[in-house]
């Protein structure tokens, strides 16, 4: 079955959750996981959860098994916390629970930041992988950053992902 079919055998909705990673930000301050949560509607899927949690990683590893677990959501997108100062330990909650990593969505979304941003885009950490049967994706917090994860990579994608995950 080649990508085409794959895509028409895809689930056309999913259930996600947004965390939003920020010890600053309150949930109605969170521009980005706002917007995602509005592109995710957009698109016909049902946002079940959006939290904002602190810069912890037992806060964001704990926020990630609580959405999976008790919710049972399909795919969660996280924003914040991703890059390289002290505080952010985003990636270092999340990559130790994946089962698979997608690789290419890191590599893929510096490149096409780095059409926006130049060298910059090597601060990021962004990743994707699979926890269970939920696909996770993890991807700095500005809007732009968000826009670009979401618009090119993650929202053309995420079913065809889910496909993946649910028919194996």
């Amino acid at each position: 079955m080649g990508l085409k079919e794959h895509r028409a055998d895809a689930p056309k909705t999913l259930n996600a959750a947004v965390i939003s990673v920020s010890s600053t930000r309150t949930l109605s301050e969170d521009k980005s996981g706002i917007w995602i949560s509005r592109q995710l509607a957009r698109e016909g899927h049902k946002v079940v959860s959006h939290e904002v949690v602190p810069d912890d990683i037992v806060a964001i590893a704990d926020q990630l098994n609580r959405v999976i677990g008790a919710l049972g959501v399909d795919a969660v997108l996280i924003t914040g916390g991703t890059g390289i100062s002290h505080q952010d330990v985003t990636i270092e909650a999340v990559r130790p629970l994946f089962s698979k990593e997608l690789t290419a969505f890191g590599v893929l979304f510096a490149m096409l930041s780095h059409e926006e941003i130049d060298s910059a885009a090597i601060l990021s950490r962004a990743t994707a992988g699979i926890i269970g049967n939920t696909v996770v994706f993890c991807m700095p917090g500005s809007m732009a950053a968000c826009k670009l994860a979401c618009n090119q990579l993650i929202l053309p994608e995420i079913t065809h992902i889910l496909r993946h995950i649910i028919k194996n």
